[in-house]
Order: C-alpha cells, then sequence, then structure tokens
C-alpha cells in the first residue's frame, strides 16, 4: 500500500497569518503550458525563490505539441501567432529570431483562414465536381459580409431577435440562405451549390472557434473576441520554440514532470488524511500544518503552498472541478465553467509520395450537395468523416513534403480519435477519391494526428463564449480565491489563468501568456515590499 507523505522543503521563518510574511510565499503553479511557464518566469525574474510547477504529462508546452518528422515540423496543437502588434508571441518569435524563414504563404493579413494564402482552395462537391471559382468568390463575399455583421452585436450593442435563438450558427444559416434564395441572377443549380456550401463554411468556422457546431456559439457574446492588429505568422521551425523560450530562464528543479494533481485542499481546510499524516511525520514543521493551500498530488505527496495558480483548460475543470477542489468551488465559479464552451478541433495530417493535386491548389474544401438544406452538423457515428471540412496543402512543399492537413471538430472529432490509423487514413483517401473524381489517389505513406478531446489532461482544444455565456463568465472563472469580500485569510490563495480566463483574446497563445503574466502580477504587487 502507498504511503502519503507531506512535502516539507521550506523551513524558513514562521508562517504568519493575512500578507505579512517573514519569508519567501510558497507558489505552486499548476501545469507547464504556456499560461504556467508564462506565470513562473514573471515570478521568478521579480524575485520570488519558492516557485514550484506541477505537470501531470512528460512534456512542457501544454497545447502547443510540434512533432519533427524527417525535415519537417508539424503542428499538433497551436500553429500560428494571431496578430503582431503588442503580441507577446509574436514578439518572442521576432527578438529570438524564429520567423526568418517564414514564407509570404505563412503570412496572412486579415482575417485568418485555415489554410496558407498561396494559390487558390478547390471547392470540390461529393459528385466529384469543382465548383465554379466565380461562384466560390460570389459566395465567400457573401458569407463574409454576414460575418461581419455576427460582430455587430456585441460591439455595437445590437439586440438579438428570437429567431436567431442567439446563435452564430442560426444567425449566418438563416440570412445567408434568404439572400441566396432572393437572388435574381442565380439559377437553381448555382443557388443549390450556394446552399451547400453554407454548410462547409460553417464547419471551418467551428473548427477555427473549436465548437461542435457554429449553433452553439453566442451571437450576442461573438464580437467580443478581440483580434490583435497585423499579419498572423507560422513559425517553421516548431510553435514549440516559444515555449522553450519561455522556459529557457526557469531553472529545471521548478518544474516537476509527470506530476498529476488530484486535489488543491484550499482555505484551511486540510483533509483528514492530511491531519493523520502530519501528526505523524516528525520532519514537518509546525508553520506547514496550518498552511492555507495543500496541493494533493496522485503519487500521495501533499505539498503545502500560500498561493497557488491553476492552468488547466476548461475541458479538465468542466471534468474535475467537483474533486479538484476542496472545498467545492463556489456556485458562481461553477455555473461560469459549465456556462463556457470548449470543444475538440483535430488535424489529421496526410504525406503522400508524389502530390495528386495542382500546383495552384492550397486547399480542398469539401462541399456535400445533399446538406444544400440541412440544420444539423451532427452526424452517425459511421458517418463522422462527414464532419472533415478541408485539408490544406502545406507550403513549401520543399519544407513539408507533399503533406495535406486535414482539420474536424466536436463530438466527429472525439470518433475520430477513437479510429484507428489504418481506418483513418483510408477513411480518408476514400473521401479525397470521391470529391476529386480521382479513384486512382494512393493511401498516403504516412498518417499524423492529433487527439485534444479524448486526452484527459486537456479535454478539448480550446474555449468559446457559449450561448447563454458572456464576457462576465469568463472574468468569474479568473476570479481567485476566495473571494475577497467574504475572506478573512490570505487573499488569492487560488488564482486561475490559461487562455480561457482571457475576456479578449480567449482561444489564444497570446492569451494564454497574458494570462499567466496577470496572474503574477498580482503576487508580485502583493509582495512588493518582500521584493524590494
Amino acid at each position: 500500500m502507498q504511503s502519503c507523505e507531506i512535502s516539507a522543503d521550506s523551513t524558513d521563518d514562521p508562517l504568519s497569518s493575512g500578507l505579512r510574511r517573514k519569508r519567501q510565499p510558497r507558489i505552486v503553479v499548476i501545469g507547464a503550458g504556456l499560461a504556467g511557464l508564462s506565470a513562473a518566469k514573471a515570478l521568478l525574474e521579480s524575485g520570488f525563490t519558492d516557485v514550484t510547477i506541477l505537470e501531470a504529462t512528460d512534456r512542457i508546452g501544454g497545447r502547443v505539441q510540434s512533432v519533427k518528422l524527417g525535415h519537417a515540423t508539424f503542428e499538433l496543437g497551436a500553429t500560428w501567432i494571431h496578430g503582431s502588434h503588442g503580441n507577446p508571441v509574436y514578439h518572442l518569435a521576432e527578438d529570438n529570431g524564429l520567423l526568418e524563414e517564414t514564407t509570404d504563404g505563412e503570412r496572412s493579413v486579415g482575417r485568418i483562414s485555415l489554410y496558407s494564402k498561396n494559390g487558390v482552395a478547390y471547392h470540390l462537391t461529393n459528385n466529384g465536381q469543382r465548383i465554379p471559382k466565380d461562384v466560390v468568390e460570389e459566395f465567400s463575399d457573401l458569407y463574409n459580409e454576414v460575418y461581419n455583421l455576427t460582430q455587430e452585436f456585441f460591439q455595437r450593442g445590437k439586440p438579438v431577435n428570437a429567431e436567431s435563438q442567439n446563435s452564430v450558427g442560426v444567425f449566418t444559416r438563416d440570412v445567408v440562405r434568404k439572400r441566396v434564395k432572393a437572388d435574381p441572377d442565380d439559377t437553381d443549380a448555382v443557388k443549390r451549390l450556394k446552399l451547400a456550401m453554407i454548410q462547409q463554411y460553417l464547419k471551418v468556422e467551428s473548427c477555427e472557434s473549436s465548437s461542435h457546431s457554429m449553433d452553439e456559439v453566442s451571437l450576442s457574446e461573438f464580437g467580443e473576441w478581440t483580434e490583435i492588429p497585423g499579419a498572423h505568422h507560422i513559425i517553421p521551425c516548431g510553435f514549440i520554440k516559444i515555449v522553450e523560450i519561455l522556459a529557457r530562464s526557469i531553472p529545471e528543479s521548478v518544474i516537476q514532470l509527470r506530476k498529476p494533481v488530484k486535489c488543491i485542499h484550499w482555505n484551511q481546510s486540510v483533509s483528514k488524511e492530511i491531519e493523520r499524516v502530519a501528526d505523524h511525520n516528525s520532519d514537518l514543521p509546525e508553520e506547514d500544518k496550518g498552511s492555507d493551500v495543500f496541493i494533493e498530488c496522485e503519487d500521495c505527496e501533499f505539498i503545502p503552498a500560500d498561493h497557488v495558480i491553476v492552468t488547466v483548460s476548461l475541458g479538465v475543470l468542466k471534468k474535475r472541478h467537483e474533486s479538484l477542489f476542496h472545498p467545492r468551488l463556489p456556485e458562481e465559479k461553477v455555473m461560469a465553467i459549465e456556462k463556457l464552451g470548449i470543444n475538440t478541433t483535430d488535424k489529421i495530417f496526410l504525406e503522400f509520395e508524389e502530390p495528386f493535386w495542382s500546383s495552384e491548389c492550397n486547399s480542398i474544401q469539401f462541399v456535400w450537395e445533399d446538406e444544400a438544406e440541412s440544420e444539423s452538423l451532427t452526424y452517425p457515428e459511421e458517418l463522422w468523416y462527414k464532419k472533415i471540412c478541408s485539408f490544406d496543402v502545406l507550403y513549401p512543399p520543399e519544407r513539408y513534403g507533399h503533406v495535406l492537413s486535414g482539420w474536424i471538430c466536436g463530438e466527429e472529432a472525439l470518433i475520430m480519435e477513437k479510429c484507428d490509423d489504418e481506418t483513418v487514413a483510408e477513411t480518408c483517401t476514400e473521401m479525397l477519391r470521391k470529391f476529386t473524381g480521382n479513384p486512382n489517389i494512393p493511401k498516403p505513406r504516412r498518417i499524423l494526428r492529433s487527439s485534444w478531446g479524448s486526452n484527459p489532461n486537456f479535454r478539448g482544444s480550446y474555449s468559446y463564449t457559449q450561448v447563454g455565456s458572456s464576457g462576465a463568465d469568463v472574468e468569474k472563472l479568473a476570479k481567485p480565491l476566495p473571494y475577497a469580500e467574504s475572506s478573512k485569510t490570505t487573499p488569492m490563495q487560488v488564482m486561475f489563468s490559461g487562455e480561457a480566463t482571457h475576456r479578449k483574446y480567449y482561444s489564444t497563445t497570446h492569451g494564454a501568456v497574458l494570462s499567466g503574466q496577470r496572474e503574477a502580477a498580482h503576487l508580485i504587487e502583493m509582495y512588493q515590499d518582500l521584493l524590494q
């Protein structure tokens, strides 16, 4: 039987109550992703000396995962630096020479798309026909016009009518459909193609939002997400380089890998098990027995702390908040966790011996003609592949080889994750044959794919404002515990960071970095007299 022990590494001066301390505070950061590393880096550089990062997996980076195959680096997680002006991730990349090999095709000005701007997107139907370029351009202009309308509800305070159900998907589908059907210049055949394209564009939008369907994304809140000005960039040598730069100034001893956390005991509510062990542990300083926070790890170690910064994903909080915190979280915070949205966006990389696509083709977009009048974007389990919105051609081929990158999101992504590589490769090949009309496309020589939804350490890709939630819920999620207005003990025992806690920049890497820096700044301000 495994025995539990309580860490007693800090034996400085006695711990006093409240904010006045005669020694350095013990700070534990849970998670070594961008938020956790940014917080720890800021704390250490400000003079804090007792900082520990607990990481459940065997690597740092969180939802940044760059995989090197041959000479190329593929991103299973974060891919783009979104915007440049004032973006801390961009400045880290630029200052460290990570963008020197970024091609023009890997810089995108304006609204980000899932594929390179080089070349032309091929919109193909399930009947093996390419939709004419002029039809695609006409539809794209219409869709983007309606997309801009979705931003106005928040940005201009426009009221949301009942017909839209406060849903981006419902509103977009309804408005675009009406305009397509009312166009006097289009034939019925062209109208049917454009109606089918609505669903394909919404699938792309769902992948960008990491939602199961745009029907689940709040129309009234959609415009609060803020885009940083400037071009979007890809890092050719891998986004993981940003992680390595952040970790460079953090001593190796600070980061404990393979150290999953079982429960955070806060507000001096030490469990009976901790008390029992403490009573029989002669090495435990008396001051540690009264610590505000104890982090109980899966390996049965209890780590005392004055502050803990929790950077786990919203998906993990949704699944584990009842057992992860003792006492349980306040109802207000639980409601925020439940109302905010997170789902899965996965990538499927297929490597071919030779390209079967033309040199001008930058992506293959799948348009199912039988979805022209569809309302739902949910499919039976055996039809999971219909949720794949596109395959992008990775540029330049001199760097990546002949590789396509597929996108799938929502519940169908979870079904894909359960399949083996052979099944996914075979299914994708059959799809490509069907839509290109080329039955001779060979199976890929290699497949690589992500599995963010089924990974228990993430349970999703990134967050969005779900119908029924708002930016106020993001603020509630970020609010430290115990709440200062009601607490008589040390404020900010449990702090929260991560992309889902940033009201304007949720879902982004810079949102994660800034949220970690935000929580570190709170502690730096609290202890400014001690740090001087």
